[in-house]
């Protein structure tokens, strides 16, 4: 949208221009706005998950956000304040989204298959990362911004429809599955007793909850910045051309995508064949992940070379999948009861980062000498969640 174009005046001189010229603070504020709305329906999403219904909450949250997406382009054209103002409202409907996750787990997941089946279900965050950062530079580059906003506008709507007539509350609910598969996930879940009020107090005084939203912030740190800067920086520092751009920004995503899901299955294969301690395979992936981020965060940091440079970033995020199978299952773990309230707690803390991260990282890039600083801020927060990572349980 602020990439320049090209164009010939009625005098045949030609020249460039931007659509919408929007410097580096206000393109940090942009997309930092999808997260003032994201913060705030966090906790009352997970509480409401029970009560509701998860899989309605989740499927109606993206369809909000899928209907809101169609109409971008028009709103964008109204100016940058209504376009600010629509990203909130996106943000609202997409913050139920991963406290309803967990609430839906709680009912589906037996204990020793958590790992893998929610890993599995957040490798979709990055295969989609992969796919949106594969194909916008592409629709963007020959289709024109625009099409970005239609197409998965379209497909968001579609993929709602199929996700609300198809997927269920619990498996009591579901007629398509087999008594067997029934009462195996029913025995090995067991009975959920009825939410009664929310031990507030316990939950807030509680060190490994904490713990767990330490880690959480410090992995969306890296996560939401490199999100939304990480196009910008191969765009503007290695000069790479839009669609190209897309492709090697995804790359970081395409390793975390298998990360994560490797990480479930090998920390649930600790669990159940090599008789490790839950606690301590908590402790071991969310620890190592951060290790790894942290070595390979500083690493780019100190490479100048556009190759290297993406290399050591997809080695760094690839690493972070592994935390996932670590701290981001903690919360079924230590109360799953509660679950879906625990991550709206964690994860409302850890969307700071996405509100905090595009502003500081656009007033740091200003000046595209200084992309040092990006990066290593960047290592010391994986370095703090690595610290606190060895507390969670």
């Amino acid at each position: 949208m602020t990439e320049e174009i090209e164009a010939e005046d009625t005098h045949l001189n030609n020249y460039t221009y931007r659509e919408f010229d929007w410097d580096s603070k206000q393109q940090g504020l942009l997309l930092s706005s999808f997260f003032y709305g994201y913060i705030v329906t966090q906790i009352p999403g997970g509480w409401l998950a029970p009560y509701v219904g998860a899989a309605k909450l989740f499927g109606f949250g993206i369809l909000a956000t899928a209907l809101a997406t169609l109409f971008t382009p028009v709103i964008a054209r109204a100016g940058l304040e209504a376009l600010i103002a629509v990203r909130i409202l996106e943000g609202l409907f997409e913050g139920v989204t991963f406290p309803a996750m967990h609430a839906l787990w709680s009912n589906w997941a037996p204990p020793m298959e958590r790992s893998r089946l929610a890993t599995i279900g957040y490798s979709g965050n990055y295969v989609g990362t992969v796919v949106a950062m594969i194909t916008c530079g592409f629709l963007a580059e020959h289709a024109g911004w625009e099409s970005v906003f239609y197409v998965y506008g379209v497909v968001g709507v579609i993929w709602c429809s199929i996700w609300l007539y198809t997927v269920k509350e619990s498996p009591a609910l579901d007629k398509n599955i087999s008594s067997e598969e029934r009462n195996y996930i029913e025995s090995s879940i067991g009975v959920l007793e009825e939410k009664g009020s929310t031990p507030w107090r316990s939950i807030l005084m509680s060190f490994p909850v904490w713990a767990i939203i330490a880690a959480h912030f410090s992995e969306n740190w890296g996560f939401y910045t490199l999100l939304t800067q990480l196009p910008t920086f191969l765009s503007d520092v290695t000069k790479f051309k839009l669609d190209k751009t897309g492709f090697m920004a995804a790359i970081p995503y395409l390793a975390m995508a298998v990360a994560v899901q490797g990480g479930g299955l090998l920390a649930d294969l600790l669990r159940t064949r090599f008789n490790v301690s839950t606690t301590w395979v908590r402790k071991l992936f969310t620890c190592s992940a951060f290790i790894g981020q942290t070595v390979f965060m500083l690493a780019t940091a100190f490479t100048f070379s556009p190759t290297v440079a993406v290399a050591f970033l997809t080695l760094a995020v690839g690493f972070g999948g592994f935390a996932w199978a670590g701290f981001s299952v903690n919360h079924l773990d230590i109360a799953p009861k509660y679950a879906s309230l625990l991550m709206g707690l964690s994860n409302t803390f850890a969307t700071i980062p996405g509100i905090i991260s595009p502003g500081l990282t656009g007033i740091i890039v200003q000046d595209k000498f200084i992309n040092q600083g990006f990066f290593l801020l960047n290592a010391g927060l994986f370095g703090f969640g690595d610290c606190m990572g060895g507390w969670v349980c």
